[in-house]
């Protein structure tokens, strides 16, 4: 038999296409893009903001009622996101484990936040939980569960606590789309090995899944509190805009705005993004941490 030319292994790399263009095109449009809306409209806030001086910039973003926004915001986005965490997880859970009449139905309910329109979400909340609203009027004075609040009842909208029902209500999706791939593609031989050798469901979830989900569930957290911090309008009706108790940040941001105070707004923006960026800096280190303490 006539042997076969040999082809050399470089025809076969030199003639392989890639369907996107090179590392240097790809790289510069990346930057080109990044910069052009990221990078460029964040260095003219700091930049707006440091031209008035130092004074200026202290005395606008850390006034009492702006400081109030900020311990309101930050702390409400905070614990929207763990109550999401724990309740998107149960939910994500059974929606994967699990087949129940309606099962498709709620699975496509998740993503309602997103696709409705944050004053729509907002006018239905405050709807919903005002005392003369279906459910407020439950626990409003006069109503059957408003003694277990005492004689006034309890209000939720136009409080901080009707500000935390809203953002639990945008940030759900996040926590519940992003564990649920990472729950379908879990192998449930993991978990009924560790159940055949006598160990315990909590232990089972704590030493099985959790590790699996950990990275999945910080990223929920980060995202869900990235929308929560900077969340206006499904969160402006409900809040009741009471200065001191239901201000949120981004209104005071708007009102410096309708006012022309520009530094104003602009020093209230940058510890913002100072602080949003720190925190999920952290997560990230977290989530980073998570990965490679799994992959072990």
């Amino acid at each position: 038999m006539q042997d076969l030319p040999l082809i050399p292994m470089a025809s076969f790399s030199l003639g392989r296409r890639r369907v996107l263009p090179g590392f240097a095109p790809t790289l510069g449009f990346t930057l080109f893009y990044l910069s052009l809306l990221v990078l460029i409209p964040l260095a003219a806030v700091f930049i707006k903001s440091a031209g008035h001086g130092w004074d200026a910039f202290w005395a606008a973003a850390t006034s009492p009622r702006v400081v109030a926004s900020y311990r309101l915001s930050f702390g409400a986005a905070l614990l929207a996101a763990g109550i999401n965490l724990v309740f998107g997880l149960i939910l994500a859970w059974c929606l994967v484990r699990y087949e129940f009449p309606g099962r498709k139905l709620v699975d496509a309910l998740i993503d309602l936040p997103f696709a409705l329109p944050t004053a729509v979400a907002g006018i239905a909340l405050t709807a919903l939980y005002a005392p003369n609203g279906w459910v407020g009027a439950l626990f409003a004075a006069g109503g059957p569960l408003a003694p277990l609040f005492g004689e006034e009842g309890l209000k939720i909208a136009f409080t901080p606590l009707g500000i935390l029902l809203a953002l639990i209500f945008i940030g759900l999706p996040f926590i519940v789309r992003t564990v649920q791939p990472v729950l379908e593609d879990m192998e449930t031989e993991l978990e009924e090995a560790a159940a055949s050798l006598g160990a315990q469901r909590w232990t089972t979830f704590r030493f099985v899944v959790l590790p699996t989900l950990l990275p999945a569930l910080l990223t929920g957290f980060a995202l869900a509190f990235a929308r929560a911090v900077g969340e206006y309008g499904s969160v402006i009706f409900i809040a009741g805009n009471i200065p001191m108790v239901s201000e949120i940040t981004p209104l005071m941001i708007i009102s410096k705005l309708e006012q022309y105070d520009y530094v104003g707004a602009t020093a209230i923006a940058v510890v913002m993004l100072v602080v949003s960026f720190v925190l999920l800096l952290v997560i990230n280190g977290l989530q980073a941490w998570a990965s490679k303490r799994g992959a072990r």
